[in-house]
């Protein structure tokens, strides 16, 4: 790819960032309640739950499950990616912009990059929730911006996979059967509860999830309880917590490329 090639799709993906970020502003009490939704789920699982709730080692609730709900709104993330691309693909809209002089990548790339900054706005929020409920970060600034970095690079990885489902879909309602894909892999996790608590069976998946690496990781990187683990899985969880994103990046990413450019032949 020539420099002129290579600022021409960084210009048409930075115009189609701005459409997406330009239609969240239109619409701000949609945006309100996508992001308040987690923050509902932290307070009723840290105030009517977190009383019964044991940690592994020690220590509180609510500071355990804060950093799952981080990973868990990444994850609910692929629910309003796909419904973005599959209601333009429904619309006419992704053909029109095929058909229009702009780079081949503008489309994806763009959707991408308003959904990663989507997901910034919504770790600063479930932060903010955090910190009001008694969750600290008890570790290092360094290990803290590490902990977050791997949170952005779960979403990366899960954006391209929205995408995908959204450009194979026949229209945004079939988000359903997304939530049934996410939903369960989300809560099969170590995210709400540790895998030590669950039968032997269940809690081996639960300990391999790719959302368990992440949370775990990043309960290590902040310094919260119930990050220490038994399995291969959760006594690697950082180096996990790479690996697994990079190869569901590295999977979605061509299928997206590769879908896009098969639509409407």
């Amino acid at each position: 790819m020539s420099v002129q090639s290579l600022r021409w799709a960084v210009a048409d993906g930075a115009t189609l960032t701005r459409r997406a970020l330009a239609h969240w502003a239109r619409r701000p009490g949609e945006v309100a309640l996508a992001l308040l939704f987690p923050v509902m789920v932290v307070l009723m699982m840290g105030y009517l739950f977190g009383g019964q709730m044991d940690v592994p080692g020690g220590g509180s609730y609510r500071e355990f499950i804060v950093p799952g709900m981080f990973a868990l709104t990444m994850a609910f993330g692929v629910e309003t990616t796909f419904a973005a691309v599959a209601g333009d693909a429904a619309k006419g809209v992704t053909d029109r912009f095929r058909a229009m002089p702009m780079a081949p990548s503008a489309v994806v790339v763009g959707r991408a990059a308003a959904d990663m900054l989507h997901s910034v706005a919504a770790l600063a929020v479930m932060a903010a929730c955090g910190v009001l409920i008694g969750w600290r970060v008890h570790g290092t600034a360094a290990g803290a911006l590490a902990g977050f970095g791997l949170l952005l690079l779960l979403r990366f990885s899960l954006v391209w996979t929205g995408i995908y489902l959204g450009l194979i879909a026949k229209g945004p309602e079939s988000v359903a059967a997304v939530q049934i894909l996410v939903w369960p892999i989300g809560f099969l996790s170590s995210a709400l509860i540790a895998p030590s608590t669950m039968p032997g069976w269940l809690g081996a998946i639960a300990e391999w999830n790719p959302m368990s690496a992440t949370v775990t990781a990043c309960r290590e990187l902040f310094g919260d309880p119930g990050h220490a683990g038994t399995s291969w899985a959760a006594q690697h969880s950082v180096l996990m917590a790479v690996v697994w994103p990079l190869v569901i990046a590295a999977v979605f990413i061509p299928l997206s490329v590769r879908r896009y450019r098969a639509m409407g032949e």
